[in-house]
């Protein structure tokens, strides 16, 4: 291993080899991800609610019901806003 100011290049140059192959991998990924979206959207279905609600079963259902409960209170107090700026 050769010590460059501290730095051992070749661990480096392994770590930095193996982020590249991950991150091309996540690029096939995200294109097949991509494609399950594209054919729902074929099939009649709106992909960003389908996005939404991927997200949302990650969560469980307490944090689910927290959110929607603050996105409930953001959109009456945007409302209210919305209504004094129209008087």
């Amino acid at each position: 291993m050769v010590d460059n100011g501290g730095i051992a290049g070749d661990s480096l140059r392994s770590l930095v080899s193996r982020i590249e192959r991950l991150e091309e991998e996540k690029k096939v990924i995200a294109t097949d991800i991509k494609e399950v979206y594209d054919e729902a959207k074929a099939l009649g279905f709106d992909p960003k609610i389908m996005r939404k609600a991927v997200i949302l079963r990650k969560l469980d259902s307490q944090e689910r019901q927290e959110q929607s409960d603050l996105l409930d209170i953001y959109i009456h107090a945007l409302e209210g806003v919305a209504e004094g700026a129209a008087e």
